[in-house]
């Protein structure tokens, strides 16, 4: 075996990308320790995706202040790949919901610091911004990182104002003619792995809005709010976001990228893909580990695994999944491109005891996958 790719998702609350990686190939190296290991480990656009994306690729961060969610200033990053090409933005390093604790008041937040983001990376001369939709505190359509890149929202007074959830039902017109005119010839692709419409009972508010510390009645005027907000849109700017699958993600960013920046929503693990150059990568590797926390349903849907393996398979390379739990009903996965697919529970336990040995369990799974092959001369 000459070469071997790592790339797995995270194990949600036990273990990240990297360090999954770095088990990983400690254990390939004890049997192949001429063998080339390329790691790229996986972000879903969250926290942790700018890290992920320089892990794999290299780079730098750039920090400057911006503002947060409640308008305050604070320190911001985005990331820097291919040369100063292409900036990777986390919309949750100034939107993200640890950043108000327990102050949790969707209606009244902002996206306002992601658009500072965009902006900053399009005046650098970035030709591609890649922006991760995860883990935000707000509901606002995107209309904050919008007005940060010079968009106009009205009222019915035909005052300029910066709209938050809680103030949607105001905008009356929507002026494009200041937008960022750095932004002109920049692609962008929006990091997006929920369909959840903008607005209803799968919707953004309706969804997401609770953990952002909406109530029922405050749930129902957000609501109201986005689809106010959509029908301005169709209206203004001839696009019908309305029912867009994944328009609902992250308090109808999705809907916003769309709208105001003409971006498109890629599954987080497509954007990784095409990024890193996978199929350059994959043309001469032996194998691929990849993993994920379950392998489930959910799984099938084009989360991290299976979109590795429908790249994996169409150059001929087997795709083994090293993952924490197995659900059922997975069997389709074969049919995808996956060529097998291990469990690191090694004894049953609850989850609480299990996380604690996660690591050693990982790589004593690795260890038994790796002997396997050395023995069968892979």
């Amino acid at each position: 075996m000459k070469k071997v790719i790592l790339i797995p998702d995270s194990f949600k609350g036990t273990m990240d990308s990297a360090a999954i990686c770095g088990i990983m190939e400690k254990q390939i190296k004890t049997y192949y320790p001429e063998a080339e290991t390329v790691s790229i480990p996986v972000a879903d656009g969250g926290e942790g995706t700018v890290d992920a994306f320089l892990a794999a690729m290299g780079g730098e961060k750039v920090f400057l202040t911006v503002k947060g969610p409640y308008r305050e200033d604070l320190h911001a990053f985005y990331g820097l790949v291919d040369d100063g090409r292409t900036a990777i933005i986390e919309m949750a390093s100034c939107a993200g919901l640890p950043l108000v604790g327990d102050n949790k008041h969707a209606e009244r937040t902002t996206t306002y610091g992601v658009g500072q983001l965009i902006a900053h990376a399009a005046e650098s001369g970035c030709r591609k911004i890649i922006v991760g939709l995860g883990g935000s505190a707000t509901n606002d359509g995107g209309t904050g990182a919008a007005s940060a890149l010079g968009i106009r929202f009205l009222d019915y007074n035909g005052n300029s104002f910066v709209p938050v959830g809680g103030t949607l039902d105001q905008i009356q017109t929507i002026d494009m003619s200041g937008l960022c005119h750095e932004l002109k010839d920049v692609e962008i692709v929006t990091m997006c792995d929920i369909d959840n419409s903008l607005c209803g009972s799968q919707g953004a508010s309706a969804v997401f809005g609770p953990q952002k510390g909406a109530d029922e009645d405050t749930v129902k005027m957000l609501d109201q709010n986005l689809a106010h907000l959509a029908e301005v849109i169709h209206r203004d700017l001839k696009t019908d976001i309305a029912d867009l699958p994944g328009a609902g993600a992250a308090g109808g960013m999705g809907a916003g990228m769309v709208a105001f920046l003409g971006s498109s929503l890629q599954m987080g693990i497509e954007t990784v893909l095409d990024t890193v150059r996978f199929d350059e990568i994959v043309a001469d590797a032996d194998l691929v580990i990849s993993g994920e926390g379950k392998m489930d349903t959910q799984s099938l849907r084009g989360k991290v695994v299976i979109g590795v393996a429908h790249r994996a398979k169409a150059a001929g390379v087997p795709v083994i999944a090293v993952v924490g739990d197995i659900g059922d009903n997975i069997e389709t996965a074969y049919d995808m491109g996956v060529t097998s697919i291990f469990s690191i529970n090694r004894v049953a336990v609850p989850f609480k005891e299990a996380k604690m040995r996660s690591q050693n369990d990982l790589a004593l799974t690795v260890d038994d996958i790796v002997r396997l092959l050395k023995r069968t001369h892979f």
